[in-house]
């Protein structure tokens, strides 16, 4: 089997110099960041197809790292091209750390179409990672979230957002997460 592709999918905003998936990329040039047109008001057709391209662009497996609102990301490209006839099953497993819950009331104005956040089974390994303080998703959503995509749900403790904010530097145990779905996709 070809080697493992590591696709990290930053949220709104793009991933700055102290997140963690920017400090995974300097640890492992291999991991490549799919990169939006847009990063603050993010329309997610056009993040769809960006994904698509980047998973179809070579034939080696794929296991996909999601912050934040790629998590839905992940969850709208899996809608629509995860199931389709001419889909390759490339995407083996998907780490999605820190789901923003879109349908929220309280979610800033500015992404386009990523509500309803899709609630299909995933049809590869995937792990939600939420923590137990973060005001972009509740605990209760987040379980809702890992049940109806069939993943294991992983809750460390209280990290906010699991972001830059939560200054999780190289974050040994996400990176022990991600390793466990790249060694079930071999």
């Amino acid at each position: 089997m070809s080697e493992v592709r590591v696709l990290n999918l930053p949220g709104r905003g793009d991933s700055g110099d102290k997140h963690w998936q920017t400090f995974w990329e300097r640890s492992h040039p291999d991991y490549r960041r799919v990169i939006q047109a847009e990063w603050d008001n993010p329309d997610i057709d056009e993040w769809v197809e960006t994904l698509h391209v980047a998973i179809v662009a070579e034939d080696s497996p794929v296991v996909l790292v999601a912050h934040s609102l790629s998590v839905s990301q992940v969850a709208h490209w899996a809608a629509r091209h995860a199931f389709a006839a001419d889909y390759r099953g490339q995407v083996k497993g998907a780490l999605l750390v820190a789901p923003s819950d879109v349908e929220h009331p309280s979610y800033p104005p500015g992404a386009r179409g990523f509500a309803p956040i899709p609630l299909l089974r995933l049809p590869f390994a995937s792990i939600v990672v939420a923590s137990t303080d973060d005001v972009r998703v509740s605990v209760e959503r987040a379980r809702l979230f890992a049940a109806a995509w069939g993943s294991r749900l992983d809750l460390p403790g209280a990290y906010g957002h699991l972001g830059s904010a939560a200054e999780l530097g190289d974050w040994a145990y996400g990176k022990a997460l991600l390793q466990t779905l790249i060694d079930g996709a071999t």
